[in-house]
Formats: structure tokens, C-alpha cells, sequence
């Protein structure tokens, strides 16, 4: 049977909804409903047939000039009529992932596949077959459902390239509700994206801070707000998007921008309220506020305005129950039940980890008309099930495991099997071989890759470089890559396109640097500042995102980082390009293949000339690489590292897969 793929655009229509004023004197008609300054306008849209909702209301318009004081809908729509009588209590039960990155269904040759995303069908249907007959289920993403899965493929880097964007079109079968925009669903570029919400997302997707972008249009493609009706209760939605991690400067969009989530929030929120019996904040900005540690950080990174400050920003405007949904930050909350912690400023805030970990769920009991009085919530994680099929029952472990009654047949069968048939062959693919013994396993990978040389960092910069003879600029002097872009090594033995895929999960293209003698000495000296020093490593785990930009460099250049007493007294010495000493060649000009991510700034990895964070103490800016004359080669990092392999057969020593010294580490 071929592999077939719906088309669903987001089309708002023209039935909005009409005054009622026993809501709110905010909203009013008119013959014309263009929002002007201060203004929304509320149409209707389609509601995700799969899931909760009977009607959505998008809120189009700027939140970004200023408070929002009036909401428009066109003259003539029907009236929204008072649908709840004052006291009558309602639960409102909010089901939630954030940060999928495309893991819906992990596969494993030994251990078998894990469903993550019908483990959560699963449990979100039959939330809804027992929901009592004042109770409304309601499925949401936190962002990120796209970037760190072998799914990723399947949406290209061109429209004549596009198949399927599995993440969007999986939460649509699901019966996603709304989501918001996060960092990660950019990385291919807002014209990619775009394909994949007209194609494949049946919910609005929305964030109030994105803006200015060529390819992808408020108000067209996305929204700032939603009022989502379902079973007469009304649920106002806010996105927020992160503006610390986004890949803005593109070259291919280089308008686009993401401001202050804390400002658009504190605009939007009355006027969300005044339409809503409950709002939820769907922030893909992270747990915490400013430097924070938590999720995936293995020591601080930098959230900026995180959920923390939107939190104390909306819980003096509340005057109705409100939470925050959140993303970004990877951060298991409230597992245990409500932690007092997470409630800020009146605000409830929870978030699900990431990758499908697990499932949340919040239920909240409110009186409509009572405001923010005799309301109360309860939270849980639903913890989604691992996949091994070589434990038996009766094994130690075994109940903890996924089983074939656990998730939902119907929806791997139906949904996700296309996409897995799609994606078999090049999955399947073998695309050379690893030496026994070239030291790039993922154990040997994790333990070196903030601490010193990397044999396999060393491998993929080294095998760039000889790969640039090919590039239409020619061949590049150097090549650099950062630590946290390297997820996993690999092992002996045949290589697949997926096990590579899993080094390098992170969409990257090759920009080419041309950079000074000096400036090399710069960047390498700030560098030795972000290493993982000797007395940091026993506390740090190592598996997890140290957010400090460490970078790897191919071979051309050799250094030694003097650690000093402190972080910001390390140095780089000894330091040799191409063979002479730096001191020699300050003046003269060489080329260096960055990774986009770190073209970019780095973001929260600080190549921005902010402070290095990620746990090094003290206010030590890091090395500004904005400036820099970039040319973008169009080519795609870990595609070129691929082609590679496949030309030189086999990953050995030889080939660059090993320890040469080039990076010493002293005291």
C-alpha cells in the first residue's frame, strides 16, 4: 500500500464571535474587524477533529505595541452566549508533552521499539471515555516536537525534498489540541516549517513573540492566542516562544526575530482572561529565570526571561485560574504531586522532561464566575514505558517495561507505521564501518567531550576539512564543532545512517568563518575558560548539557589550555596554526568551517560576548563570533560527514578517528 499523507491548512474563517458583554466589555463587533493598535481580532478556525475542542477562536493581531484593551469580531457573527451558570464547577483536565523532538516511537533492533506516542493516545483516550459529564480533556505540546530523531529526515530541507512532518502530523492524529511554537521547530528554516503546519498540523500552533519573518506570517500560519471552547468551557491559550535559543540571523530569514516573552505575555493576558473561564500559558521558555540549572543543564545555562519571571509577571493580573504549561528546559516537575515550589506568583507551573519521558496531566476544579475563589489542581506525570523485549517476565524490571497492552496498536498501525515504512530504507542503510579499535564510543565520547581532545570530535572536524575540497569556496584552513552537539559516539562494527544520525541530532549547516591569527587566539583562549575543569567533574554528570560552548577544533590547530586558579585566569598557550605559532601569523587570514548553531552566538553557550555561564563562576564574557564575515555553503554538516564515510569505507585511527595531542590540558 503506498504511503499516503493528509493536507490540512489552517484556514481562519470569517465566523467569529460576537459581543457579550456579560463577559467582558472588551469585546465588541464591528463591520470592519481589522485589528488596529491595542486590538485583537477573534476568528474561527478549525478545531483538531482527533481531539477535545467543538470550536477555536484565534486572536490575530500585534501583542507585541502594547497592552491589548479591545478584542474585535466581525458585525453580524454569531453570539457566544453564556454557556456556564455562575458556581457551576467544572474540571478541566489539561493532558501535556513538551519537547518530543520527533521521539514518538524509538526504534531498536535489540531491545524492539518503544511507542511514546501511543503509550500517551493510550492513556489520553481513555482519560477522555472516563471523564464524568462535567469534566473536558484537553491534549497540549509544550514545542520542540521537531529536531533528535531520525523522523527529521522525512521533512527535508526543501519543498521538492518535503515528505511528511512527522511531528505535527503525529500530535494531529493524537488528538493535539493546540501547540507552541519552541527554539527547535526552526532549525530547518521558517519556510520548511511553514510546509509542515499547512501540510500536517490539524490545531493551531501559536507563539505572541515570533515575529517578522519572510516565510512564516502572524496571523496566517500561527497566532498569538486562542480561546478554545469545548463542552461550554472556554480555555484562553497563550504561546510563548523562548528568545534566548532561537535560531534568528538567518540567512535565508533574516528578519525574523523573537521579543520578550514577559513583555508580549504581560500585554496579552487581561485581554485573554476576559474571554476565558481558564488561560494556560503554553511557555517553550524554560524553567527558572536568568542562569538556571535544571532539565537537561547539567551545570547552569542561560533560560533568560524563563517561566519564573512570565509567572511574576501574569500572577498580579490574574483574576482567574491560570497555569503554565511549559517546555525548553527538559525539567521534570511535580512528579510527585504539586510541589510548592512550582506555584509562583499564584501561578502554577509544570513541564513533562522531554523526548516522551513521560505524559502530564493536570486537573483543575473551578467554579465559573468565582474567579480565582474555590479553585484547585492536581498534577501528575505519567511515566511513558521503555521498550526491552529481551527481559522475560518475571525479571527483575520487567513490570517497568513496555508491553504490548500498554500503548495504542490502532495508532502505531495506522499513523506512525506509514512513517516508519517511509523512513526504512535510509534508516536501514549502511553507511560504512568502525574499526574495532578507533576509541569513539559513546562512553569514551561522553567522559572526554567537555574536558579535552575528543577522538571523535577530532574525526568529524578533521574528515570536514578534507571534505571542504570539494565545497565551491575550496578547502578551509579549520573546522570547529561544540560539545553539546555531540549526543553520542558510536561502536565497532557496521554503521548505520541512524547511529550516525544520533551523533548529530542538531540541524546544522556549514557557515565559513574568515578569521585572523588574533582572533583564533581569542577564541581559543576563551575556550580554555569553558573546559570542565578537574575539581568540576566529580559533581557534573557528564551524560547531561554542560551549556558553557566548548568548542573541538581539526588538527590544524594545536594548544594547550593552562587551567590557572580559576576559569578566568585559563589561558591558551603553545597555540599552533598550521604549523607555525600563532605569534607569527596574528595578521594573516585563514577560513574555518563553523556549525550554524555557533555562527549564530551559540545562544545560551555564549560565543556573544555575554557571560560564559553554564556554572563557570564570575562574569567572564565569552568571545563574540557575531561579527565575523561568514559565507553559508548551503550544505548540510552532518550530510557532508556522512558522504564521507561512505566514500573512505571504514572509520579507523588512520582516518582521524583518534587522540593526536592537539589538545593538552594543564594545570
Amino acid at each position: 500500500m503506498p504511503v499516503s499523507f493528509t493536507r490540512r491548512q489552517m484556514l481562519a474563517g470569517t465566523a467569529g464571535l460576537a459581543a457579550a458583554t456579560a463577559l467582558s466589555p472588551l469585546l465588541v463587533t464591528r463591520a470592519n474587524a481589522t485589528p488596529g493598535p491595542g486590538e485583537l481580532r477573534m476568528v474561527a478556525a478549525p478545531a483538531n477533529p482527533a481531539g477535545g475542542a467543538q470550536r477555536v477562536f484565534l486572536l490575530e493581531g500585534d501583542p507585541l505595541g502594547g497592552p491589548i484593551t479591545t478584542i474585535v469580531a466581525e458585525d453580524g457573527a454569531p453570539v457566544l452566549e453564556k454557556r456556564l451558570e455562575d458556581g457551576e464547577r467544572r474540571v478541566l483536565r489539561l493532558m501535556h508533552f513538551n519537547d518530543m523532538h520527533n521521539h514518538m516511537t524509538d526504534m531498536h533492533a535489540s531491545r524492539g521499539d518503544t511507542h511514546r506516542m501511543a503509550q500517551m493516545v493510550k492513556l489520553v483516550r481513555e482519560a477522555k471515555a472516563a471523564a464524568r459529564p462535567n469534566e473536558t480533556v484537553l491534549f497540549l505540546s509544550g514545542g520542540d516536537d521537531h529536531t533528535g530523531s531520525i523522523f527529521d529526515e522525512l521533512m527535508g530541507w526543501s519543498e521538492e525534498e518535503f515528505v511528511v512532518d512527522t511531528g505535527y502530523a503525529a500530535a494531529s492524529a493524537a488528538g493535539v489540541d493546540v501547540a507552541v511554537l519552541g527554539n527547535h521547530e526552526f532549525d530547518r528554516g521558517a519556510a520548511q516549517l511553514k510546509l509542515g503546519i499547512d501540510r500536517n498540523a490539524e490545531f493551531p500552533v501559536l507563539s505572541a513573540n515570533v515575529h517578522g519573518s519572510a516565510h512564516l506570517a502572524r496571523d496566517r500560519d500561527y497566532a498569538p492566542a486562542a480561546v478554545i471552547e469545548a463542552d461550554g468551557l472556554r480555555v484562553g491559550v497563550i504561546g510563548l516562544t523562548t528568545a534566548v535559543d532561537t535560531r534568528v540571523g538567518m540567512e535565508s530569514d533574516p528578519s525574523m526575530a523573537v521579543a520578550s516573552p514577559v513583555e508580549a505575555a504581560r500585554n496579552l493576558y487581561k485581554a485573554v482572561e476576559a474571554v476565558s473561564d481558564v488561560v494556560v500559558i503554553l511557555s517553550h521558555c524554560g524553567y527558572g529565570k536568568d542562569m538556571h540549572r535544571s532539565g537537561k543543564a547539567g551545570a547552569l545555562r542561560e533560560i533568560g526571561e524563563g517561566d519564573f519571571a512570565i509567572a511574576e509577571a501574569i500572577g498580579p493580573l490574574s483574576e482567574k485560574p491560570v497555569v503554565i504549561v511549559g517546555g525548553h528546559s527538559h525539567t521534570e516537575l511535580n512528579a510527585d504531586g504539586m510541589d510548592p515550589d512550582n506555584m509562583v506568583s499564584g501561578v502554577l507551573l509544570t513541564q513533562a522532561k522531554a523526548n516522551g519521558a513521560f505524559l502530564g496531566d493536570i486537573s483543575m476544579s473551578l467554579a465559573a464566575g468565582q474567579g480565582r475563589e474555590a479553585w484547585f489542581s492536581n498534577v501528575a506525570l505519567h511515566t511513558i514505558k521503555r521498550r526491552d523485549d529481551r527481559v522475560s517476565e518475571g525479571e527483575d524490571g520487567y513490570d517497568d517495561l513496555e508491553h504490548d497492552d500498554d500503548y495504542d496498536a490502532a495508532f502505531e498501525a495506522e499513523v506512525m507505521a506509514p512513517m516508519i515504512a517511509a523512513l526504512d530504507t535510509k534508516l536501514a542503510e549502511i553507511i560504512g564501518e568502525v574499526a574495532e579499535d578507533a576509541p569513539i564510543s559513546t562512553e569514551e565520547t561522553l567522559a572526554t567531550r567537555y574536558t579535552g581532545e575528543t577522538a571523535i570530535a577530532n574525526f568529524m572536524n578533521d574528515t570536514l576539512v578534507k571534505r571542504s575540497e570539494t565545497f565551491p569556496g575550496g578547502r578551509v584552513d579549520f573546522a570547529l564543532f561544540n560539545a553539546t552537539g555531540l549526543a553520542k559516539g558510536v561502536n565497532a562494527g557496521p554503521l548505520s545512517f541512524r547511529e550516525w544520525f544520533d551523533v548529530m541530532p542538531y540541524a546544522d549547516q556549514v557557515e565559513i568563518a574568515t578569521m585572523t591569527g588574533a582572533q583564533i587566539r581569542d577564541m581559543l583562549t576563551s575556550n580554555a575558560r569553558r573546559l570542565l575543569r578537574p575539581e568540576e567533574v566529580e559533581g557534573t554528570d557528564l551524560s547531561a548539557f554542560v551549556s558553557r560552548g566548548m568548542l573541538h577544533f581539526s588538527s590544524g590547530i594545536r594548544y594547550t589550555a593552562v587551567l590557572g586558579a580559576s576559569a578566568a585566569e585559563a589561558r591558551a598557550t603553545d597555540i599552533m596554526l598550521n604549523g607555525r605559532p600563532v605569534e607569527e601569523v596574528l595578521d594573516k587570514e585563514f577560513t574555518m568551517a563553523f556549525n550554524t548553531y555557533i555562527m549564530l552566538g551559540g545562544f545560551s553557550e555564549a560565543w556573544n560576548d555575554k557571560p560564559i555561564g553554564g556554572g563557570v563562576p564570575g562574569e567572564v564574557p565569552g568571545y563574540d563570533v557575531r561579527g565575523l564575515p561568514f559565507d553559508n555553503t548551503g550544505l548540510v554538516y552532518r550530510n557532508e560527514l556522512i558522504a564521507a564515510i561512505r566514500e573512505m569505507g571504514t572509520v579507523t585511527r588512520a582516518a582521524g578517528a583518534d587522540l593526536d595531542g592537539r589538545f593538552q590540558v594543564v594545570a
